[in-house]
């Protein structure tokens, strides 16, 4: 029978959202074990309120402390307890954020996923899910879109992807159709207090900054967040093409690479370019800004290196190992 407390968290959920969430999940994840990231905001309980009474018996929760606030540890103890009422099993993961030259965000993040993948892994969890909603993905297209980003980077917050490269786990988002202003009143509703991370509210971020600028309403969250689902769309598209071209392009002669690029749009001869150099260094992960100058090297028929391969412009392109650099 469920506690007093269980029964007012559950009772805050009306049949319309608990179809919704359920009509969602299951489009993500029809079957399995679910993984939760909650990190005590209110984003993250709501999640998992509804994931509860989506999947009871099947959910189990992780709190990742970054080490970088006093109160984290508080924190994830109040995570523990709400799912101690909800009979939800709980970890605490504790990490240690290494320097990263793009700043303490996005190494807090890189140590926040491994942290969960082994958790997820060790768990036998089927797919892990984050709180990520419809303000989330419309502040990151906002963003995206002030540096520049392609159709890519325009997709924003994928609703699904492997966890990590070649992992079984998928990493899913059921919230991307949700407002954050709903979230956080089903959580007031049942009777939680969320934890506050002032660093949300930091202008030192680019997201504040983005989120600053929707406060009036303009650009709308429905309307960025509709850009991220064309673009997810038209991203889908050009791979699937994409791949077939590389699958009749790409050849290979003794060690080297042959790609021909002949007669193909821009767009495709990026990936084409960049399916060879994966083909010639597999696990390679060139950025894109590299990308685009070994791009613009052998359209001017100039030789470069990349990834370890030297590349030479044909036609056709060809990628062969590179030779060592001398030291003296």
């Amino acid at each position: 029978m469920p506690s007093a407390s269980e029964a007012r968290e559950r009772a805050t959920l009306t049949p319309e959202l608990r179809d919704r969430f359920r009509a969602a999940l299951d489009a993500l994840l029809p079957a399995g074990r679910l993984g939760l990231a909650v990190s005590g905001g209110p984003d993250s309980l709501a999640l998992l309120l509804l994931a509860h009474d989506a999947r009871p018996g099947t959910v189990m929760t992780a709190t990742v402390d970054h080490g970088l606030r006093a109160e984290a540890a508080d924190e994830a103890a109040m995570v523990a307890a709400v799912c101690a009422r909800l009979n939800v099993p709980h970890t605490t993961l504790a990490v240690t954020i290494a320097d990263d030259p793009r700043g303490v965000q996005a190494a807090a993040r890189n140590a926040r996923y491994a942290a969960l993948g082994e958790w997820a892994d060790a768990e036998g969890v089927t797919a892990l899910a984050t709180a990520h909603h419809m303000d989330d993905q419309a502040e990151t297209i906002l963003m995206r879109l002030a540096r520049g980003a392609g159709i890519g980077g325009l997709s924003g917050i994928r609703r699904s992807r492997p966890l990590a490269e070649g992992s079984a786990i998928r990493l899913i988002r059921p919230l991307l159709d949700w407002r954050k202003t709903e979230l956080a009143a089903l959580v007031l509703a049942a009777g939680l207090e969320p934890a506050r991370d002032p660093s949300n509210a930091s202008p030192r971020y680019d997201r504040t900054r983005a989120r600053a600028l929707m406060a009036d309403g303009w650009p709308a969250p429905q309307r960025l967040a509709a850009v991220a689902d064309a673009a997810a769309e038209a991203e889908e598209s050009l791979a699937w093409s994409a791949r077939a071209i590389a699958a009749e392009r790409i050849t290979r002669e003794g060690d080297a690479v042959l790609a021909n690029a002949s007669g193909l749009p821009r767009e495709y001869r990026r990936r084409l370019l960049l399916a060879a150099i994966l083909t010639g260094t597999p696990g390679a992960l060139p950025r894109g800004d590299s990308l685009d100058r070994l791009l613009a090297a052998l359209d001017r028929g100039e030789v470069a290196t990349l990834a370890g391969l030297r590349c030479d412009p044909g036609p056709p392109w060809r990628f062969t190992p590179a030779p060592p650099r001398r030291s003296f």
